[in-house]
């Protein structure tokens, strides 16, 4: 059974400094603790009855069997699943050799947990492996990020970095940095790579100044018909979804 004490522990990684403090985070349901399984150290992991035998190979340091109503207690979700589990923190060293021989997404500001998970499952998706983070973006383990990925944070490396250097050392490099803007040239006539960086911006503010004088490949994601009128602007991660899906379609 979860003690009283267990729980508070659980419940407390829903804030960023007790996620830093324990070094560790939370993940719900059958699909998601599944997939991340054997990709981070499990410290604890929480089943039902039910849930054990159907998985009974679980590695973690601690396991406890558990009633629906226990695990109700603990969990963040309005509709607790069968099954959560407390994962250590990754430790993802910065290697920028991958810019150069891949690509991949910087995130300049993005605030919504929600969203940030959104583009984790997109670059999951699009085979995207590396996304670097400027410091004042949305903490990836966050819970409600780490639910919107849908188990991609096991396939696709967080790296929390001052991202104006990062990008400084990409542009010495000669690789090529994207950005989407307003005065941007078509995504879909204009020439793109197989390798470099593509960075999103904040919600609200877009790119910032400081990143966006970096960036040394304007892009715009046109409206159709241009010149209707129409919403201010796309979703960040609706446009990092158009922007990945035109990457890769050049590239096959």
């Amino acid at each position: 059974m979860l003690s009283k004490n267990k729980i508070k522990y659980i419940r407390s990684l829903e804030q960023k400094k007790h996620r830093k403090e324990e070094n560790a985070f939370l993940a719900e349901g059958p699909k998601l603790a599944g997939d991340l399984l054997g990709h981070f150290k499990c410290k604890l992991i929480a089943g039902t009855a039910e849930w054990f035998e159907a998985n009974p190979d679980i590695r973690a340091q601690e396991t406890i069997e558990v009633t629906r109503e226990e695990l109700a207690k603990a969990s963040l979700l309005k509709t607790p699943q069968d099954v959560l589990a407390v994962f250590e923190m990754p430790d993802n060293g910065i290697d920028l050799s991958v810019i150069s021989n891949s690509l991949c997404l910087a995130l300049d500001g993005v605030q919504n947990p929600g969203n940030l998970g959104t583009i984790i499952r997109i670059a999951d998706w699009f085979g995207i492996g590396h996304i670097f983070c400027s410091n004042d973006t949305a903490d990836a383990f966050n819970p409600k990020a780490v639910q919107a990925t849908m188990g991609a944070l096991a396939r696709v490396q967080l790296h929390y970095c001052n991202l104006e250097d990062i990008i400084l050392a990409a542009s010495e490099k000669n690789v090529p940095v994207f950005g989407t803007f307003l005065d941007g040239e078509n995504i879909y006539t204009h020439p793109l790579s197989s390798h470099g960086i593509i960075v999103m911006g904040n919600e609200g503010k877009g790119i910032s100044n400081e990143i966006g004088r970096l960036v040394n490949r304007k892009l715009l994601i046109p409206n159709y018909p241009q010149g209707r009128a129409t919403s201010e602007s796309l979703n960040v991660a609706a446009a990092t979804a158009i922007v990945c899906a035109e990457f890769r379609r050049r590239m096959s």
